[in-house]
C-alpha cells in the first residue's frame, strides 16, 4: 500500500488510503436504480462490485467531540487488536459469533445489499469474515500458526479499507440472523467493527456529526428549543387552517400526563410532519394532556449504529432528565424504528429503571409505542375514525427492521406486526400485504438504516432498497397498492429519496398516523 500511495500525484495519508477521502464521489443525478420486475432473484456474483462505495470520513472536530482520535493513530493495528480483545471479553456473544460460524451458506442470499450490489463480500458471512480473519490471526492458536490456511490475516491498511467500505454497507437490520441456524447476529459484528474503527480514528461523518448534534442541542437536526417551539406553533396554525380546530402541540408542560418523544424529522419534513399532526389530533380528541420536551425532543439514538454504549447512554440520559423535570405518568414514543428498539430494549438499563420512582404509572407500558396507544383508544371508542377519508388509498405496510426484529408492542408475541396493521385497517377500507417472505420477521430493510442515510453512498442505498421496491412493485401490479405506510423516520427519509429513482411518486410514502390523522373525527364527542 505504501508503494501505491507514493505513486499518486499527491501522497495520501494512511487515513485517506483507508477511507478514499480524496476519491471523486458520484453525482447524485448519475446514480441509477436497478430495474423493477416485481420479483427478487439471487444475482450472479460480481466480485468487487461494491468495493468503492465508502461514506465520507468524520472530520477531526466530530471525532474529538466524541473523545475519539482525530486521525488514524500511529500504532493503529495494535490498538485495533486490543480493542477487539476488550470487546470479546465484554460481549460473550461476539466471541461466540466469531467461533461458531460453519459457513453453511444459509445467510448468503438474505442480505438486501448483496441482492442489490451482487458483490459477494456483501454476503453476511463474507462481511463478518472481514472481522473474523483478524480475530483468528490474533486470538486463535490455529490462526497464529497457520495464517491464511486457517482463514487468518494480519490487519493491514488494505483490510482496514475493506472494513470501512463493507461495514458501512450493512444496515444492521439482522435479517440474516433470522435464517442463521446458529442465530449469529451480524449486526453485532458490524457494530463491533465500527466501534473499533472509531477507537483508532476512522469514523463516519454522517453518524458522528449527528451524534454530536444530539449531545449538544438535543435532537439530530440541530433544532434548538426556540426553533422547535416556533415550528410547533406554525404546525398548530396549519392544522387550524386546514380543519378549523385549535389542536395544540405543547412543549415543556410540567405535569402533563404524557411525555411524547419522537424523531426530530417529524417536526419539519413531509411525510414525517403528517404523522406528527396525526399524533396531535389523537391526543386532542382523546382529551389527554401531553407535551414534548424541548431538551429531549429526539427519540433517535445513533450511538447504537457505532456500537458505543457510552454514547447510547449519554444520548438516552436526556430522556430521563426530561421525565424528572416534567413528571409525566406515561412515556410514549413516535414513529421511528431504531428509536423504538432503543426505547423498548435499552432505556430501562441505560437510564432506568423506568418505574414509579420517576412518577410513571405502572398501569401502562413504560415506554409505549404510539401505535399501541392509538389503537387502544380506537378499540375503546375514545376516538372515532372515518375510513372513507382514505378511500383514495390502497395501503400496504413496510415492517421496519428494528421494530420487527428488535422490539415488541402490546401484550402478545407479534404485536409489533399486528398492531400497526390493525391501526391501518381501522383507518382505511382497503389494505393489502406484500409477499410473506418480505414482511414481518423476514422483512427487508429500507436500505438506509444503520447510519447509511447519506448521499455519498446513494448507490448503496438504492441497491439496498431494491428487494423492498420489487416487493412493492409486485403488490402494485397485482392489487393496485398506492400507499406505502411506515412507522420509521429513517425508512420515510430513505424511501422518499429512492422512490423517484425507481420511477414511483414520492407522495406514495407516508406514516401510519398520517392515515389516522386524515380519518380521525375531530370536534365534540358524543
Amino acid at each position: 500500500m505504501a508503494e501505491t500511495a507514493a505513486e499518486q500525484e499527491e501522497v495520501l495519508t494512511d487515513l485517506e488510503i483507508v477511507t478514499g477521502a480524496k476519491e471523486p464521489k458520484p453525482k447524485i443525478g448519475d446514480v441509477k436504480a436497478p430495474e423493477l420486475t416485481g420479483s427478487i432473484k439471487v444475482p450472479k456474483i460480481q466480485p468487487g462490485a461494491a468495493a468503492g462505495y465508502k461514506p465520507y470520513p468524520a472530520a477531526p472536530e466530530y471525532m474529538e467531540g466524541m473523545d475519539f482520535p482525530t486521525t488514524l493513530v500511529d500504532n493503529w493495528e495494535k490498538e485495533a487488536v486490543n480493542k477487539l480483545g476488550e470487546l470479546l471479553k465484554k460481549y460473550k456473544s461476539l466471541q461466540d459469533y466469531m467461533d461458531i460460524c460453519v459457513r453453511c451458506g444459509s445467510c448468503t442470499d438474505k442480505c438486501q445489499f448483496f441482492l442489490g450490489s451482487k458483490d459477494p463480500k456483501n454476503m453476511p458471512v463474507a462481511r463478518a469474515d472481514l472481522l473474523r480473519k483478524v480475530y483468528k490471526k490474533y486470538f486463535t492458536t490455529e490462526g497464529k500458526l497457520l495464517g491464511k490456511i486457517a482463514g487468518a490475516e494480519r490487519f493491514d491498511l488494505e483490510l482496514l479499507g475493506e472494513w470501512f467500505s463493507y461495514f458501512h454497507q450493512c444496515s444492521q437490520c439482522r435479517r440474516c440472523s433470522v435464517f442463521c441456524p446458529y442465530g449469529i447476529d451480524t449486526a453485532e459484528i458490524s457494530m463491533a467493527a465500527r466501534e473499533i474503527m472509531d477507537h483508532i480514528g476512522v469514523g463516519q461523518k454522517y453518524v458522528n456529526s449527528i451524534i454530536i448534534k444530539l449531545h449538544e442541542i438535543g435532537n439530530n437536526l440541530g433544532m434548538n428549543p426556540k426553533a422547535l417551539k416556533a415550528t410547533l406553533e406554525s404546525t398548530e396554525e396549519d392544522i387550524e387552517e386546514e380543519d378549523g380546530v385549535p389542536v395544540k402541540l405543547p412543549v415543556d408542560q410540567v405535569g402533563a400526563d404524557i411525555l411524547m418523544v419522537t424523531p426530530s424529522a417529524d417536526f419539519f419534513a413531509s411525510p414525517h410532519v403528517e404523522s406528527l399532526i396525526g399524533y396531535a389530533k389523537v391526543f386532542h380528541q382523546a382529551g389527554i394532556s401531553w407535551t414534548f420536551s424541548s431538551t429531549a425532543s429526539e427519540a433517535g439514538n445513533f450511538g447504537m449504529f457505532i456500537g458505543n454504549y457510552s454514547h447510547m447512554q449519554r444520548a438516552a440520559s436526556r430522556i430521563r432528565k426530561a421525565i424528572e423535570e416534567i413528571r409525566p405518568k406515561r412515556l410514549i414514543v413516535g414513529e421511528c424504528g431504531h428509536a423504538w428498539r432503543i426505547a423498548y430494549s435499552f432505556w430501562n438499563t441505560l437510564i432506568g429503571p423506568l418505574d414509579q420512582s420517576l412518577g410513571l404509572d405502572p398501569k401502562y407500558p413504560r415506554p409505549q409505542h404510539i401505535c399501541e396507544f392509538t389503537l387502544d383508544l380506537v378499540k375503546r371508542g375514545a376516538i372515532k375514525l372515518d375510513k372513507s377519508a382514505n378511500d383514495e388509498f390502497v395501503p400496504t405496510f413496510h415492517d421496519s427492521c428494528n421494530v420487527a426484529r428488535g422490539s415488541r408492542m402490546g401484550d402478545s408475541p407479534g404485536g409489533q406486526f399486528d398492531i400497526p396493521r390493525e391501526l391501518i385497517k381501522a383507518s382505511c377500507n382497503r389494505y393489502v400485504d406484500m409477499e410473506q417472505e418480505t414482511i414481518m420477521e423476514k422483512t427487508f430493510c429500507c436500505g438506509g438504516g444503520g447510519g447509511l442515510l447519506t448521499d455519498e453512498i446513494l448507490d448503496v442505498r438504492l441497491q439496498g432498497a431494491m428487494p423492498r421496491m420489487q416487493a412493492y412493485q409486485n403488490i402494485k401490479d397485482s392489487h393496485g397498492a398506492n400507499f406505502f405506510a411506515l412507522i420509521c423516520a429513517i425508512c420515510k427519509a430513505q424511501f422518499t429519496k429512492v422512490f423517484p429513482k425507481y420511477g414511483m411518486p414520492m407522495i406514495e410514502v407516508g406514516g401510519v398516523h398520517q392515515l389516522v390523522g386524515r380519518a380521525i373525527e375531530l370536534g365534540a364527542k358524543e
